[in-house]
């Protein structure tokens, strides 16, 4: 176990990819978030389809074989290095921290918006190409659909809850990304933060929407007010669960560990 890097190794290596990520040009950041966006929509697709090709026999083990469908998706994410709103929020920070004359709130600020929009604008062209009719496997829109109106139709306080958990998971994809030195390790990660995110299911707020939108298009009963309200709800539980307990959670370990070394 000598070789499992520490706190502060882990916190080092985060600020060296937060610089990286801070610095993008406007357009490299764009194509990234972007890309991102339409990526995840593989991870929803698989998951209406297999939902929907084991339901008929298994009934509720459907659940469970989407969520393992969905996986794949963050997997291609981090072996792309496209970058998800909220998976972006432990490096920068590092790098924030680490930069002693500036807490960079406007590159922060530039970035994490800037990916928000760009994963919800590539996703949602995604979503309108498949969505097209027999673009999918029969009973896959109805899969999504049903899904869809599950999500929506919560009582906010619910909403903003599996919000706070899908942000401590898409947080800690980060931090457990810089903490491994392999690329199975990566991908491993990556797998099973996606099948928990869509297990539970714990609202991440780009998946949450496009999955919602995926409904929509499928003739779920659910408006463009419904739409804004997952929106907004599920980005504040994303910042709280993925800023406020994650983040800021390892920077003081990581503090704490450099102060017990000198």
């Amino acid at each position: 176990m000598s070789d499992v890097p520490d706190p502060s190794e882990i916190f080092h290596r985060a600020a060296e990819e937060g610089r990286r990520r801070l610095e993008q040009p406007l357009l490299e950041l764009a194509a990234t978030g972007f890309i991102a966006g339409f990526t995840i929509v593989f991870g929803i697709v698989a998951l209406g389809i297999v939902h929907a090709t084991v339901e008929p026999q298994f009934g509720e083990v459907a659940r469970v074989a989407g969520a393992l469908a969905f996986g794949v998706g963050v997997v291609m994410l981090v072996v792309g290095r496209a970058e998800l709103f909220s998976e972006n929020f432990f490096d920068p920070i590092a790098a924030a921290v680490e930069r002693s004359n500036s807490w960079l709130i406007g590159p922060l600020l530039r970035l994490w918006s800037l990916t928000l929009v760009f994963n919800l604008v590539g996703g949602t062209l995604f979503v309108l190409v498949m969505s097209v009719d027999v673009a999918l496997p029969p009973g896959s829109g109805a899969a999504m659909s049903t899904t869809a109106e599950e999500l929506a139709h919560r009582e906010s306080a619910g909403m903003f809850a599996d919000a706070i958990a899908g942000g401590v998971l898409v947080a800690l994809l980060s931090h457990l990304l810089v903490s491994v030195d392999s690329d199975g390790g990566r991908i491993a990660v990556a797998y099973i933060v996606g099948v928990l995110l869509a297990l539970g299911p714990f609202d991440h707020v780009v998946v949450t929407v496009l999955h919602v939108l995926f409904g929509m298009r499928f003739g779920a009963d659910i408006g463009a007010g419904t739409l804004a309200v997952i929106t907004i709800v599920s980005t504040a539980g994303n910042l709280v669960g993925g800023l406020g307990l994650v983040t800021l959670s390892h920077v003081a370990q990581a503090i704490g560990a450099r102060e017990s070394d000198t």
